[in-house]
């Protein structure tokens, strides 16, 4: 993954979900206010959106797809680890935060494409 375009949606995403988890931790009416759903599968799309935008011209809507998919399930369940170490959620979250995230993530990188490079 390491430098390419989603190697660097990951990274980037894991870094939104930790740095929500965090602050939810030390502000928990955000975390009370049932934030850490909405947030998180909101990142998942931002995730996938630059998954999207940094693939090549020309690259199919599957390809598209999968890319932004694993980049914002990655990121997703990272900062869902996050949030179980610190004792916010149960272990069991894992499933329903990759699920989501890797939902919101393809379709964030489907609408990166949608957008499209102009020529």
């Amino acid at each position: 993954m390491g430098n390419s375009p989603l190697g660097r949606a990951v990274g980037a995403g894991t870094v939104m979900q930790v740095a929500m988890v965090v602050i939810g931790h030390f502000v928990p009416s955000l975390q009370q206010a049932g934030l850490f759903p909405i947030g998180g599968t909101l990142i998942g799309l931002v995730t996938g959106w630059l998954a999207g935008k940094g693939s090549p011209a020309g690259t199919n809507a599957p390809t598209v797809a999968r890319d932004g998919g694993i980049a914002g399930g990655v990121a997703g369940v990272l900062g869902s680890l996050v949030s179980t170490a610190l004792g916010d959620v149960p272990l069991v979250n894992l499933t329903i935060a990759g699920g989501s995230t890797l939902v919101t993530g393809a379709l964030g990188g489907l609408l990166a494409r949608a957008m499209g490079k102009k020529a």
